[in-house]
């Protein structure tokens, strides 16, 4: 990601930039490889159950963010980076002490957080676009890393709801 974001944007670094891009990509697919293995091993169709719902979620809110007002949404921000910071002291918190409240707040919160995001992020791209900035290759890191925080989130929701049913059972 760091690549991504040092190298120009320019007609003879796409390549470069694209190949970066791909490289975070993959490097963020294999560090979901552990949870996507404990998750298949509670029950694999959670896996295509959270797909589908983080990309319902997706379309829903990147659609209410270009049919909304121009700029309604980019006043978000900085309630959005107060919520993330909040919830980055939560999780900090929650290392040292394990409530499982705070596991709890930190799991929705982060869920919600980032469903604000992809409105915030799918304007503000609008917003980067009409001043002229047409680096396409970093607009969609910000919509990636959105995708995979709540594709994330669903699934270890997903995976509690299971466990605790099959607990049940037993």
């Amino acid at each position: 990601m760091l690549g991504l974001a040092f190298t120009p944007n320019e007609s003879k670094n796409q390549m470069t930039r694209l190949g970066c891009l791909l490289g975070f990509a993959g490097c963020t697919g294999l560090s979901m490889g552990p949870l996507l293995d404990a998750v298949i091993s509670i029950n694999p169709s959670i896996v295509t159950t959270a797909f589908f719902a983080t990309c319902v979620i997706f379309i829903c809110f990147t659609l209410s963010a270009l049919w909304a007002e121009e700029r309604t949404y980019l006043y978000l921000g900085g309630t959005l980076l107060s919520g993330m910071s909040t919830l980055f002291f939560l999780g900090l918190i929650n290392i040292f002490f394990g409530f499982q409240l705070l596991y709890q707040v930190h799991l929705y919160g982060g869920l919600l957080l980032f469903c604000g995001f992809i409105l915030y992020d799918t304007q503000l791209i609008i917003a980067k676009h009409k001043n002229g900035d047409n680096d396409f290759l970093w607009h969609s890191v910000d919509l990636f890393l959105d995708f995979i925080n709540i594709f994330r989130r669903i699934m270890i929701i997903l995976a509690n709801k299971e466990n605790k049913k099959s607990k049940k059972k037993n």
